[in-house]
């Protein structure tokens, strides 16, 4: 049993670290040196964190499939999260590109549509 979710632990450090990459090619130029890849493990781990906490994994699509997700709302509780658990402080605008940076990541594999 351990062995399967020691397996579980391994994709998901694989695909983090795809996840990563992506983010930082997305990134503009200029912030492309501004995160460490520990900075960005940390926003990944926080907007997972956002998105099982705040309800949107369970929310119901639209019409046409969507779920409506505030980037501005994920930001803010990045920078939050970041302050309280002494990341540092954190520019929205900046951070704003790593979250965009994650969700076209998710598009990229079909995640959503």
């Amino acid at each position: 049993m351990i062995m399967g979710l020691e397996e579980d632990f391994l994709l998901a450090d694989a695909d983090d670290e795809k996840t990563i990459e992506f983010i930082k090619n997305y990134l503009p130029q200029e912030l492309k040196e501004k995160f460490s890849d520990d900075e960005l493990y940390y926003f990944l781990d926080v907007i997972d964190e956002y998105y099982s906490e705040s309800g949107i994994l369970d929310a119901q699509p639209d019409a046409d499939g969507y779920v409506d997700i505030d980037l501005e709302e994920v930001v803010a509780y990045i920078v939050k999260e970041a302050k309280k658990d002494e990341m540092g402080e954190y520019d929205p605008e900046e951070v704003l590109f790593v979250v965009q940076g994650e969700m076209e990541y998710g598009n990229s594999l079909g995640q959503v549509d």
